[in-house]
């Protein structure tokens, strides 16, 4: 068990380091790796994906490589300009509605990544359930314009009945991503009607398994984003996306770049705007580097502990359902 601590360039989601626990096994390696916010049973569901990896392995590919999107974080136009240009990506991903941006801020935002782009790449906003219906038609309309054309957007509002009303006023794609994955059952949650794309994450639906039945119950195209994990986290997200019977969207899978470094020397960076579809997670040979500190190291540990006693009073104990 290796317990990392990686600093970010930029905040993201209210952090500026990426903490989280790598996990060794019969099958190699997984990341455990859940927000601070995330309760020990909302955890759980992240440890059975680390479980899978390490243990288990995962499902066999179907393609060997996946297009994914840069994510640009909440910085100047000027900047986001340079991490869109950098990234050799066609697809953007442009967080917004941060309680420190404006919409005049992210319209901005927007308009620099369309610049760096081209008419050609694809912008898509993620607003992280941040508005109301009426404030996310408002906003959805000056983004789309800023950016010359929207190709989705993001969770614009925390329910599904509001995406549904957001859907029904707006002429731009609506996706759901944490109405899926924080839903008390994500294998019943009825998008249709209030989503055109569902965005599926790996380790907050409890492996690539479990995910690949989510994304056949949800009936929509399915873009599969990180959750800012290093390189042996992403990897299980890659295998999803390489086994996903058909993918439309480029994936939220270029994530490394906010990270200002790896566990590994075989870092999952966008080349070209691609990823491959690995096989097993990469050796975390650089981990030494990244080593938390001992009090991190404990914190972790004695969440560790706590996610396993919830796991085993449910099914992501069993191995089983990982199958």
């Amino acid at each position: 068990m290796i317990v990392y601590a990686v600093p970010l360039h930029n905040r993201f989601r209210g952090i500026t380091v990426r903490e989280g626990v790598l996990l060794r096994g019969a099958a190699g390696w997984g990341e455990f790796c859940p927000f601070a916010d995330y309760s020990d049973e909302e955890s759980a569901p992240w440890l059975a994906a680390a479980v899978e990896a390490s243990e288990h392995g995962w499902p066999e590919p179907v393609r060997d490589r996946v297009a994914v999107n840069t994510t640009v974080p909440v910085v100047s136009p000027e900047r986001a300009h340079e991490l869109v240009a950098a990234s050799g990506c066609h697809t953007a991903k442009v967080k917004v509605a941060d309680p420190g941006s404006s919409l005049v801020d992210d319209c901005e935002r927007v308009a620099a990544v369309r610049s760096a782009l081209g008419d050609g790449g694809a912008i898509r906003v993620d607003a992280n359930m941040a508005w109301d219906v009426d404030t996310a038609v408002r906003a959805i309309g000056e983004l789309d314009r800023a950016a010359g054309g929207l190709e989705y957007v993001e969770q614009p509002c925390p329910s599904l009945a509001e995406l549904a009303s957001v859907r029904r006023r707006v002429d731009v794609r609506i996706a759901a991503d944490e109405s899926i994955r924080r839903a008390d059952d994500p294998l019943k949650v009825a998008v249709a009607g209030a989503a055109d794309i569902a965005v599926i994450k790996v380790a907050p639906l409890g492996g690539v398994r479990r995910a690949l039945a989510v994304a056949e119950a949800c009936g929509l195209p399915c873009v599969v984003s990180s959750a800012v994990e290093t390189s042996v986290g992403l990897a299980a997200g890659l295998a999803l996306a390489g086994a996903l019977p058909s993918l439309e969207f480029a994936c939220g899978l270029g994530t490394m770049s906010l990270l200002t470094t790896d566990v590994t020397s075989s870092s999952l960076s966008p080349v070209d705007g691609h990823l491959p579809v690995p096989r097993t997670a990469p050796e975390p040979d650089l981990a030494a580097a990244v080593t938390a500190d001992e009090r991190t190291r404990l914190a972790w540990e004695d969440r560790l502990a706590r996610v396993r006693r919830v796991c085993e009073q449910g099914a992501f104990a069993r191995p089983e359902a990982q199958r």
